[in-house]
């Protein structure tokens, strides 16, 4: 029996080179591979030898030619395969071991482009979905994980078994790595990401004990080629993530990275209960909890800039409790904090994750049978208008920035209620806009006297600009674009009322 061996990755390699030799296997192989079995004191075959040409163009060609194909594409239970193969020396190749030249951590790390041209891989390809659309008669093996099992199997005569799953991966393993090469040269020649189609690899780093719901299976999916993101983050301290977990991880901190520096923003079931600017951790914490401390509880906060010891002993005060806590570092004072607090502060999870880049990423959500793609909303540069005889105040103004940096990230219908540091009150998810003022500006109660409003979208009717004036809300921020906009800025001039529209509207469905 042959095996052909040809890795990259060379981990146990060389103790599985050895015992499929000891198991009557010849050793066929190339390059670094081959000298990596041969110091481990094996008997091995080079490519060249098989095939009776040496590799050529610096590497490019040496396993691509019929005494290589033949063995892998050969289906030896057909007589006349057999006959063919027979009559041009072809040896079938009964075990294929092979993974890929490393395109994704070339391009992930410092790189040229002509370094990244030549990190992929082109025999390594050919064989792993040759043999894989042979996988009744050969077993091809990409992954150093799955050494022990074919051994296993090997030796309880049940191999064949298992080919059809060593090829499904096989597949899996290619479609990835062609993905990586055809995002990553898109990116290089300019187009738009969203090309007529549209290539997705990811690799998973986590799965759940379930889904949303108990009875729904669930997992994380790391993209290589996104750098920053929850996805990346690392677990300092805590239980293991749950889906949930993520899904509101994810939205509180592309939130406070819209915030600035010193800030803190607290989500629950994915929108946001509380958010702060003091500039100080500790109190931006305390006054963001404070905007919706009974839904706070048992939520995920963000922080811009670092967790210190003054920031974790805020979150452990006696009534609190998080589920995560999220920032690009903390101190080691901070995590001793969480470390030795009894009860909640052990199960509480800490994420360090990377600062999600300003630039444009590229969003998909699944629907049942297929996928809707677009970019991130990352706002257009603009010029914001005051539509109403009375302009904002500084002050006002100021509020109106705090708060259209949060809108964006809550559900639509989403109406915000704050003032220039803190958010006061909410509406989300509401079927009707005056729906959502109502209850963002119930939650603000009589913090709505002299604070602004921002609306994610256009009012249809000026029925919101009342409600929000009867609580006192002196200055409001949307986009504009109604038909009704004459009607909504002469309410908004009728009481007294500041209004700037954006021309940019901030839908989350």
């Amino acid at each position: 029996m042959r095996a052909l061996l040809s890795v990259t990755d060379k981990t146990g390699i060389a103790d599985f080179g050895r015992a499929l030799a000891d198991r009557g296997f010849e050793l066929v192989s190339t390059g670094g591979t081959a000298k990596a079995l041969r110091e481990a004191g094996l008997d091995v075959r080079d490519v060249s030898d098989v095939t009776g040409f040496p590799e050529m163009l610096d590497g490019r060609v040496k396993t691509l030619h019929p005494m290589v194909h033949g063995g892998l594409l050969g289906d030896v239970r057909l007589s006349d395969h057999t006959q063919q193969m027979v009559a041009a020396g072809i040896v079938p190749i009964r075990l294929l071991v092979v993974n890929l030249y490393a395109f994704e951590k070339t391009v992930t790390g410092p790189h040229t482009f002509d370094e990244a041209i030549e990190s992929i891989d082109i025999g390594g390809p050919a064989m792993i979905r040759a043999a894989a659309k042979n996988h009744a008669n050969v077993a091809v093996v990409v992954d150093p994980n799955d050494y022990e099992r074919v051994l296993t199997a090997l030796d309880e005569g049940h191999l064949a078994e298992l080919q059809t799953s060593l090829a499904a991966k096989a597949f899996r393993h290619t479609a990835y790595y062609d993905s990586m090469i055809a995002r990553w040269l898109t990116g290089q020649s300019g187009e738009s990401p969203l090309t007529d189609t549209y290539t997705l690899g990811l690799r998973r780093r986590q799965e759940f004990r379930y889904g949303e719901n108990p009875h729904q299976a669930g997992a994380l999916y790391t993209d290589p080629l996104d750098s920053a993101g929850i996805a990346q983050s690392i677990q300092l301290w805590g239980k293991d993530l749950s889906y949930n977990n993520i899904n509101d991880a994810q939205g509180a901190w592309e939130l406070v990275a819209d915030l600035p520096s010193g800030s803190c923003a607290i989500i629950k079931h994915g929108n946001p209960c509380g958010a702060a600017n003091t500039g100080d951790l500790a109190e931006s914490y305390r006054q963001a909890r404070a905007s919706d401390p009974v839904s706070a509880f048992g939520g995920i906060a963000a922080f811009n800039g670092a967790v210190d010891e003054s920031a974790a002993l805020a979150m452990t005060e006696k009534g609190n409790f998080l589920e995560v806590v999220i920032a690009e570092e903390f101190t080691e004072e901070a995590r001793r904090i969480f470390a030795e607090r009894s009860g909640w502060g052990q199960d509480v999870r800490l994420l360090s994750a990377p600062m999600p880049a300003a630039a444009h990423s590229i969003q998909v959500k699944s629907v049942r049978g297929g996928a809707i793609v677009q970019t991130s909303d990352e706002e257009p540069t603009t010029n914001w208008t005051v539509a109403t005889d009375r302009a904002p105040t500084d002050e006002q103004m100021a509020a109106l920035q705090f708060l259209w940096r949060i809108v964006p990230h809550v559900k639509s219908n989403a109406i915000v209620v704050g003032s220039s540091s803190r958010l006061l009150g909410v509406g989300a998810g509401q079927m009707n806009r005056v729906q959502s003022v109502r209850l963002a500006l119930e939650q603000a109660g009589d913090g709505a006297r002299g604070a602004a409003l921002a609306s994610d979208a256009f009012f249809p009717f000026p029925d919101s600009i009342h409600t929000a004036a009867d609580a006192g809300i002196v200055a409001i921020i949307q986009p504009g674009g109604s038909k009704k906009d004459p009607n909504v800025i002469a309410a908004a001039n009728e009481r007294g009322v500041a209004m700037v529209l954006t021309g940019v509207r901030h839908f989350l469905h």
